[in-house]
């Protein structure tokens, strides 16, 4: 037996009215780029379901990725047979089958979307499972909680069998709510914060700040897999790899010990904001929680948002760590961000930063040193890397020993 198509159920995109049609559109793009290199697929997208034809390509690869696109509630593979019912009851033993063990109990739940089919529900019902009981040793019926339940759709152009229900993503689909710039760090917090803006449907470009020789090629390449990990969500992550050194130097050498933090992380939103605009993003996501370090208070956040109109998005701003360090270890980026290679936000971290700063000070203190210049020069010279999840050639951290 060989699965034929895959039937995609959409969850909330159901509930989404006349822009129901854009939102559909979207994950049928999302999965065609997701299954790219397998040609014989072709995508089906209807008002109430998708269906993945999947011609020469290995289901069970198929089913893998399928459970990391958002917009997808459920999904279970089908095997599409004739209207014959002799058709119908060999398909639905082998589904059974394949997922029986001794004492597991089963049902058959028949739908009719074609009313002129001359078998009702509930002899539809008992042809295929008195036909399945026959064939079968040390299988029972329950009809209330089955452990195998095997449902049967007959339409018009043939009749869908699946016994199995694999669940989705859920969320919305990632493109539908338009572009937004990650800065991704190498900790534990920026990609959990990317992951969850996926999830609501935003496209991500991730923003990395590298300095030279303070940061190691390590720590670069530690944001690369983190980046990778991110793609399995969406195909793709568009890496943007800035130049900070000369920056971050300036502001250890122009500005007070405890207040470079504070203006570290307003040259980084000022760049950020710069690549967004260049490229057409609508907002900034960050990994910031409340309260969890120095510069993640209220007064902090403030006055490092002075620096930009552009919203500023916070997905982990109420969660504490435990929380986020879960979802890191479910989305398989956890041990990455763990890796021992500092990045630019840790390696010039004051002893006592300001955890209260007051944004005229900060703007007082920046004043006198011409910062302009040299964040136009950061942009100009950021490195653009396409980051994908089935294609990009990743170097090992072996290899850069």
């Amino acid at each position: 037996m060989k699965y034929n198509r895959i039937l995609v159920r959409y969850g909330e995109i159901s509930t989404k009215g006349r822009n129901r049609k854009k939102f559909t559109s979207q994950l049928r793009e999302n999965i065609l780029e997701a299954l790219k290199d397998q040609p014989s697929i072709s995508v089906n997208a209807s008002r109430d379901r998708l269906h993945i034809l999947l011609g020469e390509a290995d289901g069970d690869d198929v089913i893998t990725r399928l459970s990391s696109i958002f917009g997808i509630q459920s999904f279970s593979p089908v095997v599409m047979t004739g209207r014959d019912v002799d058709e119908m009851m060999e398909a639905g033993l082998s589904l059974v089958k394949k997922s029986f063990e001794p004492g597991k109990t089963f049902k058959v739940s028949a739908r009719r979307g074609d009313k002129t089919f001359h078998l009702d529900t509930n002899e539809l019902n008992y042809q295929i499972g008195s036909y399945i009981l026959k064939n079968m040793e040390d299988l029972t019926v329950d009809v209330r909680n089955p452990d195998i339940k095997l449902n049967v759709e007959v339409r018009k152009e043939g009749v869908y069998l699946s016994s199995e229900i694999y669940p989705g993503a859920t969320g919305m689909p990632v493109g539908a709510s338009g572009k937004a710039m990650l800065m991704l760090s190498g900790g534990i917090d920026s990609p959990v914060a990317g992951y969850l803006t996926m999830k609501r449907g935003v496209e991500i470009d991730a923003v990395h700040f590298h300095s030279p020789p303070f940061t190691s090629e390590r720590a670069k390449q530690k944001v690369i897999d983190l980046s990778k990990k991110l793609s399995a969500f969406s195909g793709k992550v568009n890496l943007h790899i800035v130049p900070f050194t000369e920056i971050q130097q300036l502001i250890h050498d122009q500005v007070p010990e405890n207040y470079t933090m504070t203006s570290t992380r307003r040259m980084m939103l000022r760049i950020t904001d710069m690549i967004r605009e260049k490229h057409e993003g609508l907002a900034i996501v960050t990994g910031e929680s409340l309260g969890q370090v120095a510069s993640q208070t209220l007064e902090s956040m403030q006055a490092i948002n002075d620096v930009t109109n552009t919203p500023v998005l916070r997905p982990l701003i109420a969660m504490d760590k435990l929380e986020i360090i879960e979802i890191a270890q479910k989305i398989d980026t956890h041990d990455i961000s763990i890796l021992p290679y500092e990045d630019c936000c840790t390696i010039f971290t004051p002893p006592a930063p300001k955890t209260r700063p007051k944004r005229e000070k900060v703007q007082y203190y920046e004043s006198f040193v011409n910062f302009d210049e040299l964040i136009r020069e950061a942009v100009e010279k950021t490195e653009i890397m396409q980051i994908d999840g089935s294609s990009h050639k990743e170097e090992s951290f072996d290899d850069l020993l």
